[in-house]
């Protein structure tokens, strides 16, 4: 099909932390705006690549066999000369010798933070795809790789449950999430934790030692407690510590997983909404849309200004903290 629009060339590019199923939204990017008509060029390692000239340009081979890999075939990294004028500049320059006058931008709050200021520095409209695994942007009920790594928590969690069993053992499990605690609550809750601590929340470790103490009176000796990374306590270390010097008998382990949350092959629920809302972003831009970010909710898309996205976070609800409480006690 040809395109009628003042959009003729766009850009992708995924930056910030990766996250499983940027690639199927690479992917649905990509062959989206083939099929509309459009050039199309990858532009390598987020921002840095843009000021570097890193830019490729695409077909609908360069995304074969992509759809089912974790990470990001672009590549991703932070960019320091990006926030100042003059890098942007250098960016925007590498852009028009191209003819590129869209972008879509495939990450998290700090990667739609540097595209409104880009589109106001050069009249660029550029598109964000919430890519994060913490869930934890506003304008979409899920975001690019939270299910993959919820569900790699998940299975980590229960096979240390298998050995916490065999040994009678308080297990300690740090998630990520420095600043949301969706995949900790989520986790935590699937995998039957006794106790769920999320930075949205402050720790009651008054709260938890007592609950602990009272189940090692009943000899209830086989405990979880799922961590998030910026849980105001400091995290599982912090927290294990704590409770050594209060129940010195509770045999007591640790486990972070760490980044093996941000690998793996996506689920088919992140390679879905990865592929919906790649569709959709070339279709806004065709559409005349601009410093939008796309996202889902209940089911459909959902445009939000992109300035909102980075101000509103995505909220824990009261009644998920009630069934936290009532599930976990």
């Amino acid at each position: 099909m040809t395109n009628k629009n003042s959009v003729t060339n766009i850009g992708v590019l995924t930056s910030g932390g990766d996250s499983p199923g940027m690639n199927a939204a690479i992917r649905a990017v990509v062959r989206t705006g083939i099929y509309r008509g459009l050039g199309v060029y990858g532009i390598m390692r987020g921002y840095a690549g843009m000021i570097d000239d890193e830019i490729i340009k695409m077909d609908s081979r360069s995304v074969a066999n992509i759809i089912q890999r974790g990470g990001t075939i672009l590549k991703t990294a932070r960019s320091k000369e990006f926030l100042e004028f003059s890098g942007r500049e250098k960016a925007y320059n590498n852009l028009k010798k191209r003819g590129i006058d869209g972008l879509v931008i495939i990450g998290g709050d700090g990667s739609f933070r540097g595209a409104q200021q880009f589109s106001k520095d050069f009249d660029i409209p550029c598109i964000g795809l919430p890519g994060t695994i913490d869930k934890d942007i506003a304008g979409s009920d899920t975001t690019i790789g939270f299910d993959t790594a919820v569900n790699t928590a998940v299975q980590a969690i229960d096979k240390i449950r298998d050995t916490m069993d065999a040994h009678d053992r308080l297990f300690i499990v740090e998630v990520m999430g420095r600043d949301a605690g969706y995949i900790a609550l989520h986790s935590g809750i699937a995998t039957g934790a006794e106790n769920i601590l999320i930075p949205e929340t402050k720790t009651d470790m008054e709260e938890i030692i007592c609950s602990l103490t009272e189940k090692e009176k009943r000899k209830k000796l086989v405990n979880l407690i799922v961590v998030a990374e910026g849980d105001d306590f400091g995290g599982a270390n912090n927290v294990a510590k704590a409770i050594k010097e209060r129940i010195p008998t509770a045999d007591t382990r640790v486990c972070v997983l760490g980044h093996i949350q941000r690998g793996g092959s996506p689920t088919c629920q992140d390679r879905l909404i990865a592929s919906h809302m790649g569709f959709y972003a070339v279709e806004s831009l065709l559409s005349g849309k601009r410093n939008v970010m796309v996202g889902v909710i209940n089911n459909k898309i959902y445009y939000t200004p992109l300035d909102e996205a980075v101000k509103q976070k995505q909220k824990i609800g009261q009644e998920w903290m009630k069934i936290v409480k009532i599930l976990t006690s």
